[in-house]
């Protein structure tokens, strides 16, 4: 072996454990940026001598060109389904049986979570993930091992030793809750469809002909036994979970080692209650004899083995009416639709109300009052309507639109061109919005009203000293010391801080009114080129459009803003009460990233999320909170989010941390 084939292997190795580390463990020994030069010095290497790139190498988890169709792959051994238990009786006869045909009076068992995703078989040959299948219909499966190499936790290569020449290990691709949340919240944004749970979006995930959108996924691997190995790995299932979890997999924290009925019946409930707080969609629960002579003793029947039995929990979907749909406005204005069900019970919990999330889904879902439609509930997010049984729709149903007009202010609803979701845009003064306006006001980047947070807030709306946010200015010491916890120094020192943010610019402002598409970077332009807010109020969209980054979009947003007559009275009272502030004179900037859009996600180290924007405005360019194909650069701090996989799928640019170091100047 060479010094730079050595050199390969020792990287290779390095990378793997690490991931294995992150991945698995969720106990990383490096740091991200650590990690990253690790992984440039292999890729370097491998361009340099790309005869000796292998395919367990880190590099090549993305990189397979998108497929035309997968091909078929025939399983050594069938993956059979599990027979079901759906109550203590099922679980009592299960056992019954189970000492019956061992002749036993005690059996161990190994109960562990079903997690509801889609079933894979990895083949292993001399350590190296071979191919990756699903289970298909038990005997033929799909061929998707370029996607497979993508999930981070399905190790390309096996770690550690003594695993056998073949190892046929067998497992569930599975989501996390709360990246499905955000998967199907980026879909809705971009105008796809929303996937109706967990497990559709994994499978549909894995089944992807391009791999680079199944990387973008944040996909996990879990295994639950093995099929075809060349030689004996352990003599018991629970042996079995830990050598392949010595060999870089992913091991369930449930797993438990059990002994007879009772305790199964134990483990049931317990996770039962903890159902909604695990990380990752269950719908019941799996008993295994956990001895692997005593499982080959038993058998299997045509369709499920003998040693193994899934006690299901109560059902996550059931069928109801719509008695209503009714448009109901959050706190940042978004309007949802929100169908009225006739009171059923889901995964043991009363519901009588279902999220339709916006008028697209409820024109594709073809919703209509009295319905009969299929309720899901997922843990403690409100419950949605999957689909509607049109076979029991009445005559004359008639579709549901968004109104024009919002329901609880009457100010105008407005749907802006890239966006999903209708928004009622009388944000200064609608009820509905009066927390969240309020604590965006007060912010630091905009009126900076120390002492006004969320607790505060919450006190001044609920006993409705303040309704707008111009109310803030015409509290009184008498009204402030009512207040519970609020002493008169506490009194004082509020009123001090309101006061004092009176003298503020035009720029935080403009931004604390929370105009819908008007960040900071805007709100700075539109200062820069109106300097009265008079002037501004009464601007074309034409006139806003004239703008650098202000497109027919924003230029709708800021103009429909002004022309409620609600919004102009609280700005008036506003303006009345004081708030002022001088013209400003806001430097040109030019640089060679004038114009450019960046999106900050994760922790940087060397600064803080604040010292970062600023240095990107200093060089003329604007920061995103969303990315967009009009993105330019990525800053991926530690733990970076789901927005560096959506980077990733269009293809934008992607810097650490030392490399924006470098692009603003501060190396």
């Amino acid at each position: 072996m060479t010094a730079v084939a050595r050199r390969l292997a020792e990287l290779r190795g390095e990378i793997n454990y690490h991931n294995y580390r992150y991945y698995v463990l969720d106990d990383p020994l490096i740091s991200d940026a650590e990690y990253d030069r690790l992984l440039r010095q292999l890729q370097k290497l491998e361009e340099a001598h790309p005869d000796l790139i292998t395919p367990d190498s880190p590099t090549q988890r993305v990189g397979a060109a998108p497929l035309k169709e997968f091909g078929e792959v025939h399983h050594t051994l069938p993956m059979l389904s599990l027979g079901n238990a759906f109550d203590e009786g099922d679980v009592a006869d299960f056992e019954r049986r189970t000492k019956e045909r061992l002749g036993v009076a005690e059996v161990v068992y190994v109960a562990e979570p079903k997690l509801d995703g889609l079933s894979l078989s990895l083949r292993y040959e001399r350590g190296i993930l071979a191919r990756a299948a699903t289970r298909g219909d038990g005997t033929t499966g799909e061929d998707i091992t370029s996607n497979a190499r993508t999930i981070k936790t399905i190790p390309l290569h096996l770690l550690g030793k003594g695993w056998p020449s073949v190892l046929e290990v067998r497992g569930e691709v599975v989501i996390r809750k709360k990246d499905f949340e955000q998967l199907n919240t980026d879909r809705l944004a971009q105008g796809d469809k929303a996937f109706a749970n967990p497990r559709n979006a994994a499978a549909g995930s894995v089944r992807q002909l391009d791999p680079r959108v199944t990387a973008s996924r944040s996909l996990s691997f879990f295994p639950w036994g093995l099929g075809d190995v060349s030689e004996s790995v352990a003599t018991t299932h629970y042996a079995q979970m830990a050598k392949l979890k010595q060999w870089g997999f992913r091991i369930s924290e449930e797993l438990r080692k059990v002994t007879g009925a009772p305790a199964l019946l134990d483990y049931y409930a317990d996770l039962g209650q903890r159902r909604d707080e695990l990380p990752f969609e269950i719908d019941g629960v799996v008993y295994k004899v956990d001895n692997l002579d005593d499982q080959n003793a038993l058998g299997f029947t045509a369709r499920a083995p003998r040693w193994a039995i899934a006690h299901k929990f109560p059902a996550h979907e059931e069928t109801t009416i719509v008695e209503q749909i009714i448009a109901s406005v959050g706190r940042t204005g978004v309007i949802t639709p929100v169908a009225n069900l006739k009171p059923i019970e889901v995964a043991g919990v009363i519901v009588s109300r279902a999220t339709l999330h916006n008028q697209d889904e409820v024109e594709r879902k073809d919703v209509r009052k009295g319905d009969t439609v299929i309720v899901r509930r997922a843990g403690d997010v409100i419950p949605e309507v999957v689909g509607v049984i049109k076979e029991k729709r009445h005559k004359g149903a008639r579709r549901w639109h968004m109104p024009s007009n919002c329901p609880v202010c009457g100010s105008e609803v407005q749907r802006l061109a890239n966006e999903a979701a209708h928004r009622c845009i009388g944000g200064l003064y609608c009820s509905a919005q009066r927390m969240g306006a309020i604590q965006h006001f007060a912010s630091r980047a905009a009126m900076d009203i120390e002492g006004v947070g969320e607790k505060r807030v919450k006190q001044l709306v609920q006993t409705e000293l303040v309704k707008t946010v111009a109310d803030i200015y015409f509290l009184k010491r008498d009204q402030l010391m009512s207040l519970e916890r609020m002493g008169a120094k506490s009194a004082d020192n509020l009123l001090s801080a309101i006061e004092k943010s009176k003298n503020t610019t035009f720029s935080r402002f403009l931004y604390a009114l929370g105009i819908g598409q008007v960040g900071e970077v805007t709100a700075k332009q539109l200062a820069r080129r109106f300097g009265e807010l008079d002037l501004l109020m009464a601007a074309s969209e034409d006139e806003l459009q004239a703008i650098q980054d202000v497109g027919p979009v924003v230029a709708q947003s800021i103009a429909h803003f002004f022309q409620q007559r609600h919004n102009r009275e609280v700005i008036q009272q506003l303006t009345a009460a004081g708030i002022h502030w001088p013209r400003e004179h806001i430097p040109v900037i030019t640089s060679e990233y004038s114009g450019k859009t960046f999106v900050l996600t994760g922790t940087l180290e060397s600064m803080t999320r604040t010292e970062a924007k600023q240095a990107i405005e200093a060089k003329g360019a604007k920061v995103s909170g969303s990315i967009s194909k009009k993105t330019d650069y990525v800053v991926a701090g530690v733990q970076a989010g789901s927005k560096l996989n959506t980077a990733t799928e269009l293809g934008v640019e992607v810097v650490d941390e030392a490399a924006f170091r470098a692009m603003i100047g501060c190396d």
